[in-house]
């Protein structure tokens, strides 16, 4: 399916539009974000290599051994801390400059999901109101955002997927992770497309799919595939039902907990997810990957989006890249990035030989040729950082 609108249904995602100050406000927590993300975070390093880092030498007569050590020595410094509030300020804002335009239409989206659900149309919306939510998911709200993923205020209420997604819009802008659509799963798709050029998935399936989105790319580069969406988040799968069936992509989306899917064995062939694991504790994510190894048929792929793992970044890296597990709600983050995820995959039953872990230049903002050197192993991607490549690792069945 090509993704183009059908007229005769309202997008759910066009519902909630900002007025002129709020869009105001939306543009300068975009801009903000890429201040602290970018120029401040440049002058952050500098703080440390000129000032924290000699101080550490001195005391210690060597250098920092990990993140941790950096951390600690960083805790104290006024540039850090400042630098810290802001982007914890800006975090909360990317949500709450969203939330006056999604209230004000609260009711409109909700009619529009209900309305859409019942149409017969592509696609299919499978919820389980029994299912109990994860304490991953129910203990904190994940990103800051309020309300998490799950949270449901009116009956078959849409909500939290249009704040997420609208929130989500404020939190890339001014990094232009979506220019020519997509960010990580265009990407993932295209570096599959070219590294694996005979690869035609039949059914593709997104873990942790939240409001959808995620998962439409791969729709556009393997036409011919159906696709399957699941989250705990029966607010998010409204949304994304409701989205992809304005834009008549063939998708079914079910309200299931990943740990324990209801799929028959081999039934994909292509299972995916984007910043999903390193939001689930350890037990949880080996249960997830036997999951995932179960459903997939034989010849089948698994990949995953994530965060380079630690012992491939430097110390300082890993104190930066660490910060969202002390002040973001995702307390699992640095326990995911010390693990080895090819040894996890290794557990969950893929053969070492068909695993795999690589970084992928965001497809959007390199040129055709370069990303396609890079997918067939002729040069390296960029180095990782705000959104210049991605880490990606998965398996073979």
């Amino acid at each position: 399916m090509d993704g183009s609108l059908n007229p005769q249904h309202e997008s759910i995602e066009n519902i909630a539009q900002p007025t002129h100050n709020e869009r105001a406000r939306q543009r300068f927590v975009s801009s903000l974000r890429k201040r602290v993300m970018v120029d401040m975070a440049q002058s952050l390093r500098r703080a440390y290599e000129h000032e924290v880092l000699p101080a550490f030498k001195q005391a210690a007569k060597r250098p920092p051994r990990d993140g941790r050590e950096i951390r600690r020595a960083m805790l104290e410094h006024r540039y850090f801390r400042a630098w810290s509030s802001l982007r914890y300020v800006a975090q909360e804002l990317t949500w709450w400059t969203v939330l006056p335009q999604v209230e004000r239409n609260a009711a409109r989206i909700n009619a529009v999901a209900k309305a859409v659900a019942r149409r017969a149309g592509p696609g299919s919306l499978r919820l389980n109101p029994q299912l109990p939510i994860p304490r991953d998911v129910s203990a904190m709200d994940i990103h800051l955002m309020p309300g998490c993923f799950h949270t449901e205020f009116h009956p078959d209420d849409a909500v939290m997927g249009a704040v997420y997604n609208h929130g989500t819009q404020v939190f890339s802008a001014g990094l232009k992770l979506r220019v020519k659509g997509g960010g990580v799963a265009n990407s993932i798709a295209q570096w599959l497309r070219v590294r694996f050029p005979t690869f035609k998935p039949k059914r593709i399936l997104d873990v942790g799919t939240t409001d959808g989105k995620n998962l439409l790319p791969y729709l556009d580069v393997f036409k011919s595939a159906e696709g399957y969406g699941i989250d705990v988040g029966a607010p998010m799968l409204r949304f994304g039902h409701a989205l992809a069936r304005s834009h008549g992509y063939n998708v079914h989306y079910a309200q299931m907990d990943a740990r324990q899917m209801d799929f028959p064995d081999g039934h994909f062939d292509l299972v995916v997810s984007s910043f999903f694991l390193h939001e689930q504790s350890m037990s949880s994510n080996r249960a997830i990957l036997k999951e995932i190894h179960r459903v997939l048929r034989p010849g089948g792929a698994m990949v995953h989006m994530e965060l380079p793992p630690a012992d491939e970044c430097d110390p300082y890296y890993n104190f930066y890249l660490d910060w969202d597990a002390y002040y973001n709600n995702e307390p699992h983050y640095a326990g995911f990035r010390a693990g080895d995820p090819l040894q996890e995959c290794v557990r969950a039953g893929f053969a070492a030989k068909s695993t795999f872990k690589t970084r992928i230049p965001n497809y959007t903002t390199v040129p055709d040729a370069e990303f396609a050197a890079v997918a067939r192993g002729e040069r390296p991607a960029p180095a990782h950082g705000n959104g210049a490549s991605w880490f990606i690792f998965g398996g073979v069945k």
